[in-house]
């Protein structure tokens, strides 16, 4: 592998609204503050990067990568992590894949500012991430839409119905839902986030985001009005396709993507490992913060400073 200079530190875009990789920068060692923030500079220009030929090739060297940025949380907070490895979680196809747009952990008061995956096993065809960025949904949006998002606030929680058609469910689909409501968690987010680095607002829902907090409002017309803001989202031109080959690492911004992991491998292995760095309290448009309304996260992660 070529190691990459630091005078030879450019990111190729990936799209024109997000992503963008780099190929044989070593990041197992310990990097230089300048790499670092040049890491740090490209992640709120793109997103979203990926890093090829990263040479991490352990949890130990992943883990010690993610702490350039800011304190880790735990695996999770319901979720079990690898053994012997507090910070970081499997993501495998043995336990089901994430084939639902979300952002990681949004039911906590203060969910990650941003997250690691590394390739461990691969499957021959499919098993790509999808990436979107909510900060260009957010422009995409038309004034009137735009300023009435700007006002909302949503109950993100962990703890919801997670039915699907039964053909469609994994085999060990109900003992992963008991793992993972074993706690509960229930935050109010704004619906559109500030980052808190670039001052862009992106729209901040996905998944884990059930309902409007609305006196009046019903749950289906909650979920109608955060169906019609997703669908921004997740337009073709606002998503990068990550496809993955070994030894590769993909960082992305927490705080203003959402991820979707399609199941288009036929059952074959899959297994990423994760690791995520602490984030900071969402505010919204007008400086209030998030609130917890259900369970202590405060074992999870702490509530990092700005970085």
């Amino acid at each position: 592998m070529t190691a990459i200079t630091e005078t030879r530190l450019e990111f190729a875009k990936l799209g024109s609204r997000i992503g963008a990789e780099i190929r044989g920068l070593d990041l197992s060692g310990d990097l230089p503050a300048r790499t670092v923030a040049r890491i740090r500079a490209a992640l709120n220009e793109h997103k979203a990067l990926v890093f090829r030929e990263a040479n991490i090739l352990t949890d130990e060297a992943q883990v010690k990568f993610a702490r350039h940025f800011g304190p880790l949380t735990k695996a999770h907070p319901t979720v079990a992590s690898v053994e012997g490895e507090e910070n970081v979680l499997p993501v495998d196809s043995e336990n089901g894949s994430a084939n639902n747009w979300h952002t990681d952990v949004t039911f906590v008061v203060n969910p990650p500012q941003a997250s690691t995956l590394r390739s461990i096993d691969l499957p021959a065809y499919g098993g790509e991430t999808l990436i979107a960025s909510s900060a260009a949904a957010y422009r995409d949006l038309p004034d009137e839409l735009r300023n009435f998002a700007d006002t909302l606030w949503a109950i993100h929680t962990n703890d919801y119905d997670y039915s699907v058609p039964k053909n469609l469910e994994h085999q060990n689909a109900e003992e992963r839902r008991k793992e993972f409501t074993r706690l509960k968690f229930e935050t109010a987010h704004p619906v559109v986030r500030v980052h808190p680095l670039t001052g862009e607002r992106g729209l901040f829902i996905g998944g884990f985001a059930q309902r409007l907090r609305i006196v009046g409002l019903s749950n289906t017309e909650s979920r109608d009005i955060i169906r019609l803001l997703q669908a921004y989202v997740t337009r073709p031109e606002n998503v990068v396709r990550v496809n993955w080959e070994p030894n590769q690492l993909v960082l992305f911004d927490n705080r203003i993507t959402q991820h979707y992991a399609p199941d288009n491998y036929d059952g074959q292995p899959r297994k990423l490992n994760r690791v995520t760095i602490a984030g900071d309290i969402p505010v919204s448009v007008d400086g209030t913060p998030s609130q917890a309304l259900k369970g202590d996260s405060s074992t999870y992660s702490e509530v990092a400073p700005l970085n």
